[in-house]
Formats: structure tokens, C-alpha cells, sequence
């Protein structure tokens, strides 16, 4: 398996090269020269299989240059049932309406975040270790990614970690799982400022070829193809729980910012996993619902982009959705390099012109929510069973109810675990979201973070000043 940019100035790469890439050099992202496909027979021999099994099952699909051994050693290191709580790893509950929960939340940071970022950390150290090399990570994050990339990746040999956050726009229990992290390797950089911002800096840095050779950085968001590899995986894994024979349709909603989780479920419908429908849920901020209502993407400046009670998608540049749009026009990198540059100088672009592929060809729908929506949703759903959702899953129950069909389950895709976001579920409820045992006292541990502006300069010279070399 090789791997090209969709913007089409990459050399084919394997898999342990674009890991430690990230970007790619020509600015767009790396995606497989043709998709793997999984016939029916081989998707029914992975019933029951445990999920660190199944996700080397399906990643040997992709990282084809990592010994088999090897990878089903790492697999098993990244799943393990002390990591996630759960023997299931990843728990298929039922909810009200006829929809059901995949519960990816397990992990150590309390998000679906951790279900890629574990196998990061093991594969990160695998690779640097056998190349005897180094990486700096520099990412971006709007509340989840930040904290599951630090707790992978703390204390891993030959990796230290930068991650930007708009200061003040993340949720008091998401800043102290960041900030409360004391290990030499992880550095927290809080930019006044919003996450497009923060993520236009980690771009800029990436994309200055000299100082991404000489700091040898690389990334752990989901521009970084094995992430979105690694939550390919659990759309598997929820099919398989969810169905009992072969060819059975399940659609997908997920509440979506940066559209890396969704475009995992893209991937696996497209290796032929049977999803009916992908149904894409928006906050406020709702540029891409938009894009799927009408064909034009149109991200917002910042100062138009709206802080929400679902924070985390609090987003108006979707980093992954180049990846879809490169399917969208044909794998056309031409095409895909013209509409961003078009982007770039105007804006937006159109591709209205395909917009009746969008459900037809790839089982897109969208829809947005509202904090008043939110709240009714967590409220709505606690009342009929029990169950407590954080608010971006909230979003995505609610967007989910208006794609029910007959005899077709719908899986909501979990973004976090309540306790991340107690404010909003104590306005919904009346009362506070409670933590784990294990992270009662989590906000009144110390934090450790640098606070500056929203400057590429000053970001870089804090990168050179303590980046592994």
C-alpha cells in the first residue's frame, strides 16, 4: 500500500513515511493510491473477533510495511481492557427512537479521540525506534484531540509534543486533562485566539519545508492518515455488533468540526463496509451541514465563528475534508490544488454540480443543532433511558432522529463522556456531571501551560527552544 497527496506533489510514500510526514511537502494530504476492499466473506470471519484483533485485521490493510507480528503486538499494547475500562472496548448501548450509542469514550481522556490516538503512541515509538530518530509533534486542538494526542503520547521515547488550544474556549475539565500534564515532553500552548487560528499556525510551520526538515516535526491530528486508519476501524467493529448477517445496512451519525471522524466512515464504506447513510451533524457553527445542503464550502473568519456549549466543533476549516472533495472530483488532484487555491483567494468554492452524488454515490446527509437543541436532546434521552450524553453527542442524536429508517440501526458515534462538558449537562439537568472516581480532583491540580499570542514567530521560536533534536 502507497500513499499520494491529494494535491498530487508527493512522491508514493508506505505507511511509517506519511506517519512521520504528516502534511504533505506540496501542502495537501496523504491518502492510499487505491482503497483496500473487504468482501463480505472476510467481514463475516471477523465476527467476534476481540476489538485489538480486529483493528490488525483492518490496519494491515494499511500499513502494510510494519511485519504483521509487529503490528498485532502494537494493536494489542493500544486495546487493552485496563486502558479502556471496558472489556468490549468499544460498548454498543441502546438509546431511545430506535437509535443505539457507540460508546468510544472509554479511554483515558474520556473521548473517541483515544481510540486512534492509543495506537499512535505504540506505532510513533515503534517507527522512531526502528529508524533511530526523533519527531516533534506540533497539533492544534479545539478540546479532545489535544488531551488524548498528550496521554499517547507522555513520556514515549524519542517524541515530544506541542499542541496549540484557543485560550479560554475549551471547557474547564478539558483544560486541566491538558494542563495538569507535568511530563518533560509535552509542552501546552494556549494562543489568544480561536482553533482555525491555532490550526493555521501548525499548517504555516508544516508547510515551511526548512524548519519541518531541521525540527523534524510531525503531526498527530487527523491530517495525519493513521488516525483516520485507526477510527476506520470502530465503524467495523460497530457494524459487526450491530448486525447479524451479511450484507445488513447501518447508518452512521456523527457529530462532526473537523470532519476526520465522519471521513473514516467515508473510508469504510468505501472499502465495502454496508453503510446506508453518513449523516453528518453540525453545531452553530454549521459550515458543512451547508456544504451538504447546498455544494458551496464556505468557511467563516474567526471573528465569525461561534463559541458553543459543543465546543469541540467549534470549527469553520474543516482540515480533513480535502480528503472527501479528492474523491468527489475523481481523485483529481489538479482539480483538488485549483479549488483550494480558489478557496485561498475567494473564500469559498462550488461544486454544486455534484451535489445529487453526495447522498446517492457516497450516503451523505447533514443537519445542524442549536444549544437549545442540545439541551433538550441530553434531557430527552436521560429522561427515556438512563442514559447521561455529553452535548456534541447530543448533536448528534438529535440530527440522527430525523434519519431513522425502518429495519436500517442507527449507530450515534459518542464524541466524549459528559463529565468533559458538567456545565452544560448541570443547565440541562439541573444537575453536574460527575468524573470518574480516578479524576474527581482533576481542576485543582496543578497546570502548566504557556499563554501567548496568536503569532507564528512566537510559537517558533518556543518550538526551537525546546524541540528534540
Amino acid at each position: 500500500m502507497k500513499y499520494i497527496s491529494t494535491r498530487g506533489g508527493m512522491a508514493a510514500l508506505e505507511f511509517s513515511d506519511i506517519l512521520l510526514e504528516g502534511l504533505a511537502p506540496d501542502g495537501g494530504l496523504a491518502m492510499p493510491e487505491q482503497l483496500p476492499q473487504v468482501s463480505a466473506e472476510t467481514l463475516e470471519s471477523w465476527r467476534g473477533l476481540p476489538y485489538a484483533d480486529l483493528a490488525f485485521e483492518v490496519l494491515s490493510l494499511f500499513a502494510t510495511d510494519i511485519p504483521a507480528d509487529d503490528l498485532r503486538r502494537l494493536t494489542r499494547a493500544a486495546y487493552t481492557q485496563e486502558t479502556f475500562n471496558s472489556e468490549d472496548i468499544v460498548p454498543l448501548r441502546p438509546l431511545d427512537g430506535g437509535l443505539s450509542l457507540l460508546g468510544l469514550s472509554e479511554g483515558p481522556t474520556l473521548a473517541f479521540k483515544d481510540m486512534a490516538m492509543q495506537f499512535l503512541g505504540q506505532v510513533f515509538e515503534y517507527v522512531l525506534g526502528k529508524r533511530g530518530t526523533t519527531l516533534n509533534i506540533v497539533g492544534a486542538t479545539s478540546g479532545d484531540t489535544g488531551s488524548a494526542a498528550e496521554y499517547a503520547l507522555r513520556g514515549k521515547r524519542g517524541v515530544a509534543v506541542f499542541m496549540l488550544s484557543p485560550h479560554g474556549r475549551m471547557s474547564a475539565f478539558q483544560r486541566a486533562q491538558m494542563y495538569s500534564l507535568q511530563d518533560e515532553n509535552i509542552h501546552n500552548i494556549a494562543v489568544r485566539g480561536v482553533f482555525d487560528e491555532a490550526q493555521d499556525i501548525v499548517k504555516a510551520l508544516a508547510g515551511d519545508l526548512a524548519f519541518k526538515t531541521k525540527y523534524r516535526l510531525g503531526a498527530v491530528n487527523s491530517i495525519n492518515w493513521a488516525r483516520i486508519a485507526a477510527q476506520v476501524v470502530y465503524y467495523f467493529h460497530g457494524w459487526l455488533r450491530a448486525t447479524s448477517k451479511p450484507g445488513q445496512q447501518v447508518s452512521f451519525a456523527v457529530p462532526s468540526g473537523n470532519f476526520g471522524n465522519i471521513l473514516s466512515g467515508h473510508i469504510a464504506r468505501s472499502m465495502g463496509l454496508p453503510i446506508r447513510r453518513l449523516v453528518l451533524a453540525t453545531n452553530e457553527n454549521n459550515v458543512l451541514e451547508e456544504f451538504f445542503r447546498t455544494g458551496v464550502y464556505r468557511p467563516r473568519p474567526a471573528e465569525q465563528t461561534y463559541a458553543t456549549s459543543s465546543p469541540s466543533m467549534d470549527i469553520s476549516r474543516a482540515s480533513n475534508f480535502e480528503r472527501f472533495v479528492f474523491d468527489l472530483v475523481g481523485r483529481d488532484a489538479s482539480r483538488v490544488k485549483a479549488l483550494w487555491t480558489s478557496l485561498a483567494r475567494d473564500g469559498s468554492f462550488d461544486l454544486s454540480d455534484l451535489l445529487p452524488q453526495f447522498e446517492s454515490r457516497y450516503g451523505f446527509v447533514s443537519g445542524a443543532s442549536s444549544h437549545g437543541d442540545r439541551l433538550a436532546t441530553i434531557r430527552s434521552v436521560y429522561d427515556a433511558t438512563g442514559v447521561l450524553i455529553d452535548p456534541h453527542t447530543a448533536d448528534g442524536v438529535k440530527v440522527a432522529r430525523d434519519f431513522i429508517e425502518p429495519g436500517v440501526p442507527m449507530l450515534v458515534l459518542e464524541t466524549a463522556l459528559p463529565a468533559k462538558f458538567s456545565e452544560t449537562i448541570e443547565e440541562a439537568l439541573g444537575h453536574p456531571a460527575k468524573p470518574p472516581g480516578n479524576l474527581a480532583d482533576l481542576e485543582s491540580l496543578p497546570q502548566r501551560v504557556e499563554v501567548m499570542d496568536c503569532d507564528q514567530a512566537e510559537v517558533r521560536r518556543f518550538i526551537e527552544a525546546h524541540a528534540k533534536v
